[in-house]
């Protein structure tokens, strides 16, 4: 069976706070640690009422105190926001404080609106087109025989572990060129993803750091003990969403009974496509979910990432997804 991760977006729930958010995040790294999923990935984003994320490192620094064996990473650290010198300063200060654990995953986006990412650097236009050149440099000032007179303490030889993050063919193209791990944002953008992952695996040219393709994608999961609580828990998200796609972002609302056959057809339409990369139910609902998305798409490794407002219910939809993988691997 494929290993699972999780992902986390460090939501803000309506009457939380970012110090809560914190607490449950590490509650829940450690939770996946004990249930034996592989890594633990945070995602930069900027400017987000529910998303208290943004000092990606600096978190990641907290979930590694907490946490002793899982792998944790950046899923992702939005490169054209950094310089890529800063960013391997930060990953291998991570690096050598939990040696052997870090992943580093780069995109594209600035992981917020346009004004929010112009305060964040400047040159915004330039920075997104020279994300290839960046992601290369990057690597180098992590190798053990950087080109660069500049050297990244820490980082220089530390060779962190680098992934492409995407949502369209374009991180596809690049992680295949540069022989990279890719992983795609299927959770909520899955349009292109047969399309990507099939230029990725037909393109890849092998590297230092990957003989073969690897192929990581995110996947929703609401699980509960009914159907119907599981439904009702994805509410929230689907709240958060279709407000984030209307421009009034917000922070996650609590869940609300049959909210989506309440919405409009624009909206309706919307989270159709977005939960074509999704499982909501029970254990076996979201079993079969799995195992589907899987055979279909030959994934390597899932990313799960479930939003959900109440933060044992959110613990107990991972729980049900351990339990989910354990017999999916039996059968």
């Amino acid at each position: 069976m494929v290993p699972f991760s999780i992902l986390d977006l460090s939501p803000i729930t309506e009457g939380g706070d970012a110090a809560q958010s914190f607490r449950n995040s590490l509650a829940l790294a450690q939770h996946g640690e004990a249930l034996g999923f592989r890594r633990y990935w945070l995602a930069e984003h900027h400017g987000m009422p529910g998303i208290a994320s943004a000092a990606t490192a600096v978190l990641l620094a907290h979930i590694g105190a907490g946490t002793r064996t899982i792998r944790i990473g950046a899923g992702g650290v939005m490169l054209p926001n950094h310089s890529p010198l800063v960013i391997a300063e930060q990953f291998g200060t991570l690096e050598s404080l939990y040696p052997g654990r870090i992943d580093l995953g780069l995109g594209r986006a600035p992981g917020s609106d346009q004004r929010t990412a112009r305060a964040l650097r400047r040159d915004l236009d330039v920075n997104a087109e020279q994300f290839p050149q960046d992601v290369v440099e990057l690597m180098d000032f992590l190798s053990k025989s950087p080109r660069q007179a500049v050297r990244a303490v820490p980082g220089t030889g530390l060779e962190v572990p680098i992934w492409i993050l995407g949502s369209s063919t374009f991180g596809a193209q690049l992680a295949a060129h540069l022989g990279l791990p890719y992983a795609f944002a299927s959770h909520f953008a899955p349009q292109q993803m047969m399309q990507a992952i099939q230029i990725y695996r037909d393109t890849f040219k092998p590297s230092a750091q990957l003989a073969k393709p690897y192929v990581m994608l995110g996947f929703n999961v609401f699980a509960a003990d009914t159907d119907e609580e599981a439904q009702f828990r994805a509410s929230s998200w689907q709240q958060a969403f279709v407000s984030l796609r209307s421009g009034r972002p917000g922070r996650l609302p609590p869940p609300v009974a049959g909210y989506r056959e309440g919405v409009g057809p624009a909206e309706r339409a919307l989270l159709d496509s977005v939960l074509s990369c999704s499982a909501v139910g029970a254990p076996d609902t979201v079993g079969a979910g799995l195992q589907d998305f899987i055979e279909r798409t030959g994934a390597d490794e899932l990313m799960i990432t479930s939003q959900v407002f109440d933060h044992a219910a959110r613990l107990r939809s991972y729980e049900i997804v351990a339990e989910v993988r354990e017999s999916l691997s039996k059968a």
